[in-house]
């Protein structure tokens, strides 16, 4: 990776594991229902899980790229429909309420959980294909260790506003507010892909 895209991962990293998507709803939901200690296996999982994941997936993507050339560039494409898609959804979402029996998911689900999370796979592979040059071990594993610095304050955050923002969130300006900057700053995110 080039020094001068560090800044961009590091926006990258940090906007798109703060927006909303499904780990993030799922935190929000079990910080509402369980509180933060006993959400925070979770947390771990979701951490850990992805940063494993988006080495593995980036040394193998790497081998696809030096044999075919050209799959990087229409993956960078198809990762940015996905994202620019991902923005639209969280700009008309609405707030979503769970009910019931509510059980925290525990380290090895959350783990187990990034590899069939549509917005995990989509962030991995756009950080793949975007920053890293050559898909060596130490370049995947300083950016697995971009996205592991950038959800903590993201898995913290949105524990605590499910634990919170139940209070705040009671009005569709408010939630469509909120939806609208989450929104915005997944769009401002892309400006380095293009």
């Amino acid at each position: 990776m080039e020094y001068h895209q560090l800044g961009a991962l590091a926006l990258f990293a940090f906007v798109s594991t703060f927006t909303p998507g499904p780990n993030n709803i799922m935190l929000m939901t079990s910080g509402a229902n369980v509180g933060f200690k006993r959400t925070i296996p979770h947390m771990l999982g979701i951490i850990l899980g992805f940063a494993a994941m988006l080495m593995l997936v980036g040394v193998g993507l790497m081998g696809l790229f030096h044999a075919y050339p050209i799959t990087h560039n229409i993956l960078k494409v198809l990762s940015l429909t996905y994202l620019l898609y991902l923005t639209y959804k969280i700009a008309t979402s609405s707030k979503t309420e769970v009910k019931g029996d509510y059980r925290p998911m525990s380290f090895f689900g959350a783990v187990a959980f990034q590899w069939v999370n549509p917005k995990g796979w989509s962030m991995a592979l756009t950080a793949i294909t975007v920053y890293s040059n050559g898909g060596a071990w130490l370049e995947l594993a300083f950016i697995a260790g971009i996205f592991c610095v950038a959800n903590l304050p993201s898995v913290t955050f949105w524990t605590t506003a499910g634990m919170q923002l139940q209070r705040w969130l009671t009005t569709s300006k408010r939630v469509k507010s909120f939806n609208y900057g989450m929104a915005t700053l997944l769009l401002l995110s892309t400006i380095p892909m293009i």
